[in-house]
């Protein structure tokens, strides 16, 4: 965090696999699009020589980026892993997309972190889901330091930013958010704007001047020694009002002047602790410059003062009959743990799985268990096999890096593991363990899907599979009963990145068709029906005549089949081909096309002939008597309804019960949330949340989550049921 000694960055650059836990760093950079999350990894693997002055990998390629999709939708969709070397310490930083869309490679990044780097942009400030995720990694003790970038944008104000992350992040502590340093500026340009050349170290009290693309270390003059003195103090209480040493606080105010040291050793402690959130300035190195502004302070205080993978717990594990199994934190010479926590496919060498190691030495060409996730409600096969271990490598943009083994606390790609998809445990095959899966969101945007023709077709269900094996926040659904093959997405941009990598990677062209939600029917009278089914076309004919009646059941009832023949009219053998053809037909549907449910078939009658009667025969007439009983009948629509649970700010509260109210919606209550946010709850037709995933993102701007469950179907009103059969009359 000071003025520290540092190695030359030729070597440093070139992280391969950590020799010791406390040789690692794993840091997961959170922030909303746009904020500068990749341009700073690229910045920082400059500084740590990772790169040239080009921005070029030293062994080709680039730092990221190197999805084709990101290329062309200029933003990051995926997590990516640069690893870096400084002062020795191998440096893991954990590039997560800012948009909403793709919340769960944000999720498995965190997972794979001991620390998050905030980044947030001087000229947009903090959005609302930046602070979700603060209260996530709260919730958990993570610790945090705050980046702030686009320092040379005409309204950026670093105090001002500042002053709102106090505000938003330290709750009932803001001394708890204070920065380290104050940027400096130059002199004024042309068009009025002083750029940032430089930092002022509050705990140093040394400038550090970056004007010349190398980070030099001078004294403060004249005007810069009064910045310093405020700010400092605050500083140093901020720092000593949580340090260890209770005594500290008093020694200071009783004038002692406490050294330098002591306070950078305070500062790392309490930030290791989660419980001090410095906040630093970054910016690009200019073109031919080797370090950018603030990146050699932001590794300093990632190498001493975040911590060790030693001090991140190993999330639970149990043996996989469900037997808790405790094991010693991050120890290389435990039982082997490791996590996929990403899966991605390449063109040349075959499936890619970047996996954290939680405990033991995952080493080569070893035979290891994989155990499945538990995610088939999500289309997901789940599964328990043994599967050798490919080449390990530390990744690089376009470049693997081979490595021999990767110890407990670091991460590492690992290649043709053929079966293991991004949640699955890694252990030995000997004792196989399974970890405890990190909260993933629900996909709740249906996208329903068809092949675009017959060679899509034959390729579909493999591309698919291996869609979903890559990504567990997506959800594959055969729906029965509208027979669509529906992909549940987190969002449009979700969506968009599924249906290109469909094409792009596996070849498969779809297209994107109305989502159906699965409507019923039933009466909603009695009613009956005369199925009569008589032909003679030469030799055997056919003859069935059957007499029923209908009558509407309560909710949940299902098809109740009744037998009311008397004196043999309908021949006892034949009385289940006429109850077959009935519920056949109600699974055909009698209105709309849609099932029939919640109503009672009583045969009453009918008429058999000793030769040409049949079991066909009777299955058809048993069809034909409930359609005719149909046509005399009101038919209702039955619509699923879903109970819908929102969380959501309260500022924005009355927003949304206001658009559940026009979505035909019921709200049944409401409570009172922490952090300033309500929960709502209401039951909400479906047909109406279709798009709700998208539409609430907009009403929020982002702050609010909603999780669906079915409760049950119930009519739907006339005028939108006639819409509906309307719809269904055009179709066919």
């Amino acid at each position: 965090m000071g003025d520290k000694a540092h190695t030359h960055p030729g070597a440093a650059g070139r992280a391969q696999a950590a020799d010791r836990p406390t040789s690692v760093r794993n840091v997961v950079l959170v922030g909303h699009s746009g904020s500068g999350k990749t341009t700073l990894v690229e910045a920082l693997a400059l500084t740590a020589g990772a790169v040239n002055r080009a921005g070029r990998v030293e062994d080709g390629g680039t730092v990221s980026d190197y999805d084709e999709i990101e290329h062309r939708q200029q933003r990051s969709v995926q997590l990516s892993l640069v690893p870096a070397e400084w002062n020795g310490i191998k440096v893991n930083l954990l590039d997560t997309p800012g948009y909403a869309d793709f919340v769960g490679e944000l999720r498995a990044g965190l997972r794979a972190a001991d620390a998050a780097l905030f980044v947030v942009s001087a000229a947009d400030g903090v959005d609302g889901s930046t602070r979700m995720v603060w209260d996530e990694c709260a919730a958990v003790g993570m610790p945090r330091a705050i980046v702030i970038t686009h320092l040379e944008a005409a309204r950026a104000d670093f105090e001002e930013m500042t002053r709102v992350c106090a505000e938003t992040f330290g709750g009932d502590d803001p001394d708890a958010v204070l920065p380290l340093y104050l940027p400096l500026r130059g002199p004024e340009g042309p068009d009025g704007h002083r750029p940032v050349t430089g930092l002022i170290g509050l705990l140093t009290r040394k400038l550090f001047d970056y004007s010349s693309g190398e980070r030099v270390a001078n004294e403060p003059v004249g005007d810069q020694v009064p910045l310093i003195e405020e700010a400092r103090g605050r500083l140093i209480e901020g720092i000593i009002s949580e340090s260890e040493d209770e005594t500290l606080m008093d020694r200071y105010l009783g004038g002692e002047d406490v050294d330098v040291k002591t306070l950078i050793d305070d500062a790392e402690r309490a930030v290791a602790r989660g419980v001090f959130f410095p906040v630093l300035a970054a910016a690009p190195a200019a073109p031919g410059a080797r370090q950018g502004l603030g990146t050699v302070e932001l590794l300093d205080l990632i190498t001493g003062g975040f911590p060790t993978p030693l001090e991140h717990g190993t999330p639970q594990v149990t043996t996989p009959d469900g037997r808790p199994r405790e094991l010693k934190p991050c120890d290389p010479d435990a039982p082997l743990v490791a996590e996929v926590v990403k899966t991605t496919s390449d063109p040349y060498v075959g499936r890619l799985s970047l996996v954290r190691v939680f405990s033991g030495t995952l080493r080569a060409d070893q035979t290891v268990h994989v155990s499945g996730h538990g995610l088939s409600d999500r289309g997901h096969e789940d599964h328990d096999v043994d599967e050798r271990v490919g080449a390990l490598s530390t990744p690089f943009g376009k470049v693997q890096r081979p490595v021999s083994h990767v110890i407990a606390g670091d991460l590492a790609c690992v290649a043709k593991l053929s079966r293991a998809e991004t949640g699955d445990t890694l252990s030995s095959k000997d004792d196989p363990l399974v970890m405890e899966p990190w909260d993933m969101p629900d996909p709740l945007l249906p996208l329903a899907i068809e092949a675009h023709s017959k060679a899509d077709e034959d390729k579909l269900s493999q591309g698919l599979s291996r869609l979903v094996a890559e990504d567990p926040t997506m959800r594959l659904e055969q729906n029965q009963d509208t027979h669509q093959v529906v992909l549940w997405c987190l969002g449009e941009a979700h969506a968009d990145v599924a249906l290109e990598r469909l094409r792009s990677r596996y070849g498969v062209q779809v297209d994107v068709v109305p989502h159906r939600v699965s409507l019923r029917e039933t009466f909603g009278s009695d009613a009956s029906g005369r199925g009569r089914h008589v032909k003679q076309s030469g030799g055997h004919g056919q003859f069935a005549i059957c007499e029923i009646e209908v009558e509407p059941l309560p909710n949940g009832s299902g098809i109740e089949f009744v037998d009311k023949v008397v004196g043999g009219a309908v021949p006892r053998q034949f009385v289940p081909s006429v109850e077959k053809g009935i519920r056949a037909q109600a699974q055909r549907g009698v209105a709309a096309g849609h099932p029939l449910v919640d109503v009672r078939v009583t045969l009453l009658d009918g008429k058999a002939h000793s030769v040409d009667s049949s079991d066909a025969a009777f299955q058809t007439a048993g069809a034909l008597a409930l359609r005719e009983a149909a046509a005399d009948a009101k038919i209702h629509l039955l619509e699923p309804v879903a109970e819908v649970s929102v969380l959501v700010g309260d500022d924005y509260v009355g927003t949304v019960m206001s658009d559940l109210s026009g979505r035909r919606g019921r709200v049944l209550g409401t409570e009172q949330s922490p952090g300033g946010r309500t929960l709502i709850r209401a039951e909400v037709p479906e047909i109406e949340i279709g798009r709700y995933a998208v539409d609430l993102r907009s009403l929020s701007h982002g702050t609010a989550r909603f999780s669906r469950r079915y409760v049950r179907h119930e009519p739907m009103p006339p005028q939108v049921a006639e819409r509906v059969k309307g719809e269904a009359r055009a179709a066919s």
